[in-house]
């Protein structure tokens, strides 16, 4: 006679995950029909399994009833592209120096290489992603950013031209609206154009802020190669509040790549953004521990 009894083992699993849906149940319904913006940084992206990680994720938000907006960075690629074609990366502050040839390998990197991925491996986990520029009907108007570097000693300043680097100064929502109310996951290059037509090359950071503000985005996701924001003791903050930020930027303990994303964050909680969570994308499901438990991933900012 066939055994038909459940495997005891096999019973725990079923009742390990019937408690992970029932913990992640009220988070959903809080979540549903709101906007979610992510940014998912190159660096973020180190490992084919993490990418294919986060497509999972950004999926299964579209399917819990959440409006999920993905703007993607690209650094490293466009690092190793350029060191192929034997053009020399310099950086200032942080940013990279554009020239033309610069640019015209970070548009080809990031919207037919990093874009494509990304849109392809959403679409594949069962989404309906469609991939996009800034650039496309004019979504980001940019202007050219001027970089100050400052000698705090002397006093002294002077402008450092980035070349074809610029920063939003107003977002055209509308498309990425569109696509939302037609039920496709827009996954947006950070590429912006000015009013003369010209083209920038955008801080991925900067233009996922821009574009959370512009949709009063309920959350704003940062996802980056670190855990979050640690504090003198390399311990991860989970909740941390402006004043705070400003404390520890003062005193060094925050420094670094992490004053930028910190700063974007409190902008776009002054401009209506829910709230802002900076999010080491590169463990597996980040995205849905951060938004679907109670505990989250990473450093809320408030």
């Amino acid at each position: 006679m066939e055994n038909t009894k459940t495997n005891p083992t096999k019973a725990s699993e079923w009742l390990n995950n019937a408690d992970i849906l029932t913990e992640a149940l009220p988070f959903m319904q809080k979540y549903a029909g709101l906007t979610i913006v992510i940014k998912y940084g190159g660096n973020a992206m180190s490992e084919s399994s993490s990418i294919q990680s986060f497509c999972e994720d950004v999926a299964l938000l579209k399917q819990s009833g959440l409006h999920p907006v993905i703007v993607h960075g690209g650094g490293p690629q466009i690092g190793l592209m350029l060191e192929k074609m034997g053009i020399e990366t310099r950086f200032e502050g942080g940013m990279r120096i554009t020239d033309k040839k610069t640019l015209e390998v970070v548009e080809l990197v990031l919207c037919n290489k990093v874009n494509k991925e990304i849109v392809t491996k959403i679409n594949k986990a069962g989404g309906k992603a469609v991939g996009i520029s800034g650039k496309d009907s004019s979504m980001i108007i940019a202007k050219k950013y001027k970089w100050e570097n400052g000698e705090s000693d002397s006093k002294e300043t002077k402008d450092i031209d980035l070349g074809f680097v610029g920063i939003p100064i107003s977002i055209n929502s509308e498309m990425i609206n569109d696509l939302i109310e037609n039920d496709f996951v827009p996954v947006i290059a950070p590429l912006g154009i000015s009013e003369e037509g010209i083209t920038y090359n955008i801080n991925a950071d900067t233009a996922a802020g821009a574009i959370a503000e512009s949709l009063k985005a309920k959350r704003l996701l940062i996802l980056t190669d670190v855990q979050g924001v640690l504090n003198s003791e390399n311990n991860l903050i989970e909740e941390i509040e402006k004043k705070e930020v400003e404390s520890m930027i003062k005193v060094g303990v925050i420094s670094g790549g992490m004053i930028p994303k910190l700063n974007t964050c409190i902008h776009a909680l002054k401009k209506g953004v829910g709230a802002a969570v900076i999010v080491d994308g590169r463990n597996k499901h980040a995205v849905l521990l951060e938004l679907f438990t109670e505990h989250g991933s990473g450093t809320l900012i408030r």
